[in-house]
């Protein structure tokens, strides 16, 4: 197709999880429930910690901040799917697809890094104790954070840029729900091959660095827990351990599966389901994987329903 006969969208139109209007309505109660426990449970999670004295430190800190990534990261899917159930044509600008992939990219890229930071402060904590106030002081913590937000605005831009330079004149109907790189780059009729390259690389280095981060971190962290001599202590320390890498294992999990095979290869009704997984999924989990299992919190929730109770 030569660039005289290419067509010029205006927007795009999202074929959605499903065609079949009951399915829809269905599936927008359960994604809306989703999605408000999400909201409602990251949001609580946020006061909670910034409420009590006692939660204020560095392991607690970065909760709040993967918090936070979670509200932002979930919103920037959540509202547009949930409209997109209710409509007959689930279009999106195509503008507002850059921003949407934008955002989500980051917050993806913040997220993956946030749980390498979380498994490096356990590291520490449990590996290195009498170090840990110096090494995780509070200067080095928000420095973590902020490493962690760059990188994410960065790489996210960059992967933006180089996808929405690409030509879509075949079709503007994207197999998905939200947008995203694998199924922009299957509607291109533009050669791929370097966004692939520029996807793998950059993708490659965030979540691999992760990756690694948490395979390290865990694996001293283990070995320091099969020398304590409190089988109690073991118990309670390899089920936190266990929780932790059970969301970790399946965020990564599918962004490996998501984004590290050549498009070719790409079966996009496959890749919606396990998109929702952590889209819409894990950041519902996190507060009650990272957080609301924990007895510090859960006294700091009790103390705070107690305090509501007593003023009301």
């Amino acid at each position: 197709m030569t660039a005289e006969n290419c067509t010029v969208f205006a927007d795009f139109i999202f074929l959605g999880l499903s065609s079949r209007q009951d399915v829809q309505q269905g599936l927008f109660v359960l994604f809306l429930l989703v999605y408000v426990i999400t909201v409602v449970a990251n949001v609580g999670m946020v006061l909670l910690i910034k409420r009590d004295p006692r939660l204020h430190t560095p392991m607690y800190y970065f909760l709040s901040n993967l918090s936070f990534c979670d509200i932002c990261y979930s919103s920037t899917i959540s509202p547009k799917m949930l409209a997109d159930f209710l409509s007959e044509q689930k279009r999106i600008p195509y503008d507002v697809c850059a921003i949407q992939m934008y955002f989500f990219g980051a917050f993806a890229d913040v997220e993956c890094l946030m749980l390498a930071v979380m498994s490096y402060d356990r590291y520490v904590a449990i590996c290195n104790p009498l170090l840990y106030t110096i090494a995780m002081s509070r200067g080095i913590c928000t420095q973590l954070v902020v490493i962690a937000y760059m990188v994410g605005l960065v790489d996210s831009a960059i992967h933006t840029c180089c996808t929405f330079q690409l030509s879509f004149c075949n079709s503007n109907i994207i197999n998905h729900f939200f947008c995203d790189i694998p199924p922009l780059l299957a509607l291109s009729y533009s050669d791929t091959s370097i966004n692939e390259i520029v996807m793998f690389t950059f993708i490659g280095c965030v979540v691999g660095t992760s990756i690694i981060t948490v395979l390290l971190s865990y694996s001293y962290i283990i070995t320091t827990i099969l020398r304590m001599n409190s089988a109690e202590g073991r118990c309670k320390a390899f089920s936190t351990c266990a929780s932790h890498l059970t969301a970790v294992a399946i965020f990564h999990g599918t962004l490996l599966f998501m984004y590290f095979r050549p498009s070719s290869s790409y079966s996009m009704d496959t890749d919606k389901t396990a998109s929702v997984f952590y889209t819409v999924v894990i950041p519902m989990l996190n507060p009650l994987i990272y957080s609301l299992r924990n007895k510090d919190v859960k006294g700091a929730l009790k103390k705070a329903i107690s305090t509501k109770l007593c003023s009301g």
